[in-house]
């Protein structure tokens, strides 16, 4: 758990700093000294070697940090919406962490809250409110 504990750490202040705009004028002048050097190395295989090596290791590292980063925001913005599922009067507590059904069970949610906005939708057409709790 330890070593979660310090690749989250790591990861959230590696994708915090690589972030800056700093960092992408670090990337932009790397690229523009490669270009530079283009005639130097008479655009040697090398030279295209030494880029694309370069960023296909950036790229693979970033991937990672990058889903980390991802996963924890969304796992933050899941467990407010829980929070403000489970605080609200009326609502359906069985919504609450959906995110971890089937997909099968999912379809019938959707199903169900498709059905409601089409009536939603309907009963305005027809000039009539939109708002409240449909269930009694």
């Amino acid at each position: 758990m330890r070593s979660a504990s310090m690749y989250s750490r790591f990861a959230k202040a590696a994708s915090h700093f690589c972030g800056r705009p700093r960092v992408f004028t670090l990337a932009v002048a790397v690229i523009a000294a490669w270009i530079v050097t283009g005639p130097m190395f008479g655009f040697s295989d090398t030279w295209q070697l030494v880029i694309n090596t370069g960023t296909t290791i950036i790229t693979f590292l970033m991937v990672f940090l990058i889903q980390n980063t991802q996963n924890r925001d969304t796992e933050a913005i899941q467990i407010k919406l829980d929070e403000l599922i489970r605080a609200t009067k009326g609502a359906h507590n069985a919504l609450l962490d959906l995110e971890e059904l089937e997909e099968e069970s999912l379809d019938a949610f959707r199903a169900k809250y498709e059905a409601l906005a089409s009536a939603a939708r309907a009963q305005l057409v027809g000039g009539g409110p939109d708002t409240g709790t449909p269930e009694p």
